[in-house]
């Protein structure tokens, strides 16, 4: 499992980080948009950490939650 972070941008009205995390599965990409709350001058190394803990819960889901097309 591989992960990509995109977009990151910080949102003053809920005081959270937020962003979408690529996550790459056996060839297949999912989506995830995620938030940390945190402060403005919150180190980024701590925001992409988080980011990417909240990736893998969600891409942790059974599989019959998924959405395909």
């Amino acid at each position: 499992m591989t992960m990509s972070i995109r977009s990151i941008r910080y949102n003053p009205s809920t005081a959270a980080y937020e962003g979408r995390v690529d996550v790459i599965r056996g060839g297949q990409t999912f989506r995830y948009p995620c938030s940390v709350p945190g402060p403005l001058n919150m180190p980024m190394t701590d925001v992409r950490k988080s980011m990417q803990r909240s990736a893998a819960r969600m891409s942790d889901s059974p599989p019959e939650l998924f959405s395909r097309r």
